[in-house]
């Protein structure tokens, strides 16, 4: 069942004409489900606040803002629906003009694209108490504490080539390669293929051979790793493809890439106003990881559930909210 056709059938949800400024953004929904407290229970400082929650265009980030709308609907605010924001330039603007009042980031995109560094920082934690101090100088956004969902960068190949191979990290594959070099075909996108933190940054800290390098469009890698066009891709580490498609992570034991954990992200104002959204929300984000992300991305972008639907479920499932959601 298409997303539309879902929000009508499940809600009856309310249309509401407003016109959103900068963003290319002309429909603001009401969240398209009853939702029951579960060990979330109302916050009275929070009943009937209005709260516009957006989210970025793709699978992931769409789930996360469903999962953030389901809870502060439980504390008792009313939520608003803004999620699929065509762009993060689009989702960050919509943040910073009030067009939407929270929104999940990752601390990479915070740090490199909205803060303009070049060198990310490594480890997860350094990154995101960088990325928090200097977005609330710079432009006034705060940043909940993080979730251990870190979407970044690695190298993917299907589980039968790294159990065949004894592949775990990218040492591993290192080895392996310096010794077939043959075997070393890889996929990647275009952009990755010459970034710093991409392919040549990587190929210089691990010192791999890369005998032959194809370049394909993100979604197309995934595929090209599980039919043998290429013995290793670069993928994202929360991608629901990888269960779908049986593939495995080898884990970037160096930490070269950039770290890319989730959280929520509002502005200080709006904080200040409405303290209360942080103990409503922290517990989720740190109760989600990878691999749950990949589960629940792989029911929307291999079997095709509703995002809205998987994210309730799972908010039920680790009884967040109750099981009368309708």
């Amino acid at each position: 069942m298409s997303r539309s056709r879902l929000r009508a059938v499940l809600a009856g949800f309310v249309v509401l004409a407003t016109t959103l400024t900068g963003c290319g953004l002309d429909t603001n929904t009401a969240l398209p489900f009853t939702v029951q407290p579960g060990s979330i229970r109302p916050v009275p400082e929070l009943e009937g606040v209005r709260i516009t929650v957006g989210s970025k265009d793709f699978t992931e980030n769409i789930l996360l803002g469903y999962i953030a709308e389901l809870a502060l609907s439980a504390a008792g605010a009313d939520v608003r629906d803004l999620t699929d924001i065509k762009g993060s330039s689009n989702s960050r603007q919509a943040l910073i003009n009030g067009d939407i009042d929270l929104t999940w980031e990752y601390t990479g995109t915070g740090w490199i694209n909205y803060l303009g560094h070049t060198q990310p920082i490594p480890g997860e934690r350094a990154q995101f108490e960088a990325t928090k101090a200097a977005d609330a100088q710079r432009f006034g956004i705060a940043w909940l504490d993080y979730s251990p969902v870190n979407n970044t960068y690695a190298f993917g190949t299907t589980r039968a080539y790294a159990e065949q191979h004894h592949l775990r990290t990218v040492t591993d594959l290192t080895a392996f390669l310096t010794r077939n070099p043959a075997q070393a075909v890889f996929c990647v996108e275009t952009e990755f293929a010459s970034r710093q933190d991409g392919f040549p940054g990587v190929q210089r800290t691990y010192g791999f051979p890369a005998t032959t390098v194809k370049t394909f469009g993100t979604g197309a890698i995934y595929t090209a790793i599980a039919n043998g066009t290429c013995n290793i891709g670069e993928i994202f580490t929360t991608d629901g493809r990888i269960a779908g498609l049986n593939l495995a992570v080898l884990s970037d034991d160096k930490k070269f890439f950039p770290q890319y954990n989730a959280a929520v992200t509002l502005r200080q104002e709006f904080l200040d106003r409405h303290p209360q959204i942080r103990q409503v929300l922290e517990p989720v984000a740190k109760a989600i990881d990878n691999q749950q992300m990949i589960e629940l991305g792989k029911q929307v972008d291999v079997e095709g559930r509703d995002p809205g639907v998987v994210a309730r479920d799972w908010m039920v499932s680790r009884g967040f909210i109750g099981a009368g959601t309708s």
